[in-house]
């Protein structure tokens, strides 16, 4: 599907641009690992083409053109795009997703600023939940409430990256905390800008985010094990090791000015070693209830767009005769994973009181 030189490139530009995902993605098959790195590439393409030019608004017009051209199947001659063209062809990737990340982009080229906390959100829905979304449909997975929880973790991960970056955004005269918040702690912008400091005012407006993002991490992981089985080891790598960021930014008191967080090697091969069993335990496991939450209203386009069914869809039926079958189905889902838990604790008793 794709070319292997590449692959090749597409593999380099994560291993320098993007150490987490290239660490979880390490647990992945190739036939979702590949399509992933060529989509990773293209996404850090786009990033990149925006963040380090000067005319940011011609670079993600010139994006734009390249993704007609992707769409076209005809792909400028450089290997992200000709990788990128190959998977949108081979897993019909709905053009909604690649269209959103763009528009995230062109807020960034276009400095803008966001109000409230609905409104990161909805900058977060474009630039980190639309890769969520995209790599639920190259694990072919169209499911809504799976896809709800992939664009969860998408801003779970985005919030992570705007409390961790305060400092490096600020000195940039930039800003992604929500001005709300800002007004309510009392902070003027201007003056943050001329004298970045992690006053105890700033440092609770990060711990805040890091609370959020904490939250939809947990809402998020309800959505692993609707994954294929092969998969869910680097999903809950991306999930920890990124969650892990969040904790390191906790364990620097919420000073995000003076340090920037980061995790170290140690940490990540924890965090994968911990994914493959807690994957294992995810086919034994009752599904959360939480699983069922209706997504973010900031993400439910990108929902919509990939999912095989609206998200408030009854797959069993419409009307009063739909909601009886779809309780009673879940009812006897249920129990079958509990009659499967007790089969396997039953199993496991022998080898304990031998072990004592």
């Amino acid at each position: 599907m794709i070319h292997p030189a590449d692959l090749a490139h597409c593999e380099e530009a994560i291993r320098t641009g993007s150490l987490s995902f290239h660490a979880a993605s390490r647990l992945l098959p190739d036939k979702v690992r590949n399509p992933a790195l060529a989509l990773y590439a293209f996404c850090r393409l786009a990033d990149d083409a925006v963040d380090l030019n000067t005319e940011k608004r011609a670079a993600v017009l010139s994006l734009g053109d390249r993704l007609d051209k992707v769409y076209s199947g005809t792909p400028l001659n450089a290997p992200a795009d000709r990788a990128f063209a190959a998977v949108v062809e081979e897993f019909d990737m709905p053009r909604t997703l690649p269209e959103a990340l763009l528009e995230g982009l062109a807020w960034d080229a276009m400095e803008r600023r966001h109000a409230t906390l609905s409104d990161v959100y909805a900058y977060s829905a474009r630039v980190a939940s639309t890769v969520g979304a995209m790599m639920c449909v190259l694990m072919r997975v169209r499911c809504p409430h799976a896809l709800a929880r992939a664009c969860d973790m998408g801003v779970a991960m985005q919030l992570t990256n705007i409390a961790r970056d305060v400092g490096e955004d600020a000195r940039a005269r930039r800003i992604y905390l929500p001005l709300a918040w800002l007004d309510e702690a009392g902070i003027v912008l201007e003056r943050f800008f001329d004298d970045p400091r992690p006053t105890p005012e700033l440092c609770r407006l990060v711990k805040r985010m890091v609370a959020d993002a904490r939250r939809l991490y947990f809402r998020a992981e309800t959505g692993l094990p609707e994954l294929p089985l092969t998969c869910r080891p680097g999903m809950f790598a991306a999930r920890h090791i990124y969650a892990g960021i969040a904790g390191e930014i906790a364990r620097g008191k919420y000073d995000s000015i003076n340090r920037r967080a980061h995790t170290s090697t140690a940490q990540k091969l924890w965090w994968l070693g911990m994914s493959s069993a807690q994957a294992a335990l995810s086919t034994v496991m009752p599904r959360s209830a939480v699983l069922y939450a209706k997504p973010l209203p900031e993400v439910a386009f990108l929902v919509e767009a990939a999912a095989d069914r609206k998200p408030d869809e009854n797959p069993w039926g419409e009307g009063r005769a739909g909601s009886v079958i779809a309780a009673l189905a879940t009812l006897e889902a249920r129990e079958r994973e509990a009659r499967r838990w007790a089969q396997r604790r039953d199993a496991f008793e022998p080898l304990q009181r031998r072990a004592i």
